[in-house]
């Protein structure tokens, strides 16, 4: 892939998209394209439709989505479901109709079923029923992945698709209503530390998780822009998971808090453990590099110097 490549990068504002971004532009990469939310909604085909004829992307990566944890999923299912399918069929099938070089498209973990044997295969896929607490979610990003298989199959284009695990780091979602479970454990442990207060989690503590940085994300987008993969799906984590107990002592020990946890067994688990087997991806060269703690030490760091931002909710 030549550095002055068009690359449109869809969601170039969010935590995965500006990581995709910022890696990109360190590795050269000089002709980067990205949209805010008000200059092109990607939810109105009209404008995507638009945005194409004008710009001519040779590279899409779709990094836009709707996103939240248990607590938004459960409260809003039609606009999770609704809104993910309208901005993803509209990116799909513009670089399709664009003949675009390359198109990749980012989903998550949850599209697998709740009880698939572990570790997840990318063959797991539709074999049983999926969580309720995301299903939503989970049906829109399945059928995007479908959309690029055909696409592929049919045309015999150049669509992938990267299925992360559970991803943290520089600018995720820091609000405790509608963040994933990290960031919201960081922020209650922070808050927590500074009045001198207790820390409420859900749950019991016992489902098991697997956390990826987000610039370990990045390098898994670049590795697929940079090469041809052989397959339409691959899982993209570190193989390693841990408790939620597990994850809330480590951040604990991070920020430096010393009061109680109490844990509200009242409030749902979500599936009872979700690790990625990246057999396909690791195969074809690419590992991650950031371990957990580390990766942890430096999100908090990051919160700490844009605490104004996230108490503001203008990130």
């Amino acid at each position: 892939m030549d550095k002055t490549t068009k690359i449109y990068i869809a969601g170039h504002r969010g935590m995965v998209g500006s990581a995709v971004w910022r890696a990109l532009d360190q590795l050269g990469y000089s002709n980067l394209i990205g949209k805010t939310s008000k200059e092109l909604d990607l939810r109105n085909q009209a404008q995507v439709n638009e945005f194409f004829d004008r710009e001519r992307p040779e590279v899409v990566i779709d990094a836009a989505a709707k996103v939240g944890g248990i607590l938004a999923n459960s409260e809003f299912p039609y606009p999770f479901l609704m809104e993910n399918l309208q901005i993803q069929n509209n990116l799909i099938d513009e670089a399709h109709r664009h003949d675009v070089k390359k198109f990749i498209f980012l989903g998550s973990s949850c599209i697998y079923p709740k009880f698939a044997p572990q570790p997840l295969k990318e063959e797991y896929l539709l074999t049983d029923s999926l969580e309720p607490t995301n299903e939503w979610y989970a049906i829109a990003k399945i059928a995007g992945v479908k959309a690029c298989e055909a696409i592929r199959k049919q045309y015999n284009k150049d669509f992938v698709s990267l299925m992360p695990t559970n991803l943290y780091g520089p600018n995720d979602n820091f609000d405790l209503k509608s963040s994933h479970v990290l960031p919201a454990m960081l922020r209650k442990f922070h808050e927590a530390k500074i009045n001198n207060a207790s820390v409420e989690l859900w749950g019991s503590g016992t489902p098991m998780r697997e956390f990826l940085h987000v610039d370990d994300m990045a390098r898994a987008v670049v590795f697929a822009v940079e090469n041809v993969l052989p397959e339409h799906l691959y899982n993209v984590g570190t193989g390693i998971d841990v408790t939620i107990k597990e994850l809330a002592q480590t951040i604990q020990n991070i920020v430096g808090y010393q009061g109680a946890i109490l844990w509200d067994s009242s409030k749902p688990d979500g599936t009872p453990r979700k690790l990625m087997d990246i057999t396909k991806l690791n195969q074809q060269g690419w590992i991650a590099k950031i371990d957990l703690n580390t990766g942890i030490k430096m999100t908090y760091d990051w919160f700490l110097e844009n605490q104004k931002a996230i108490k503001t909710n203008i990130l």
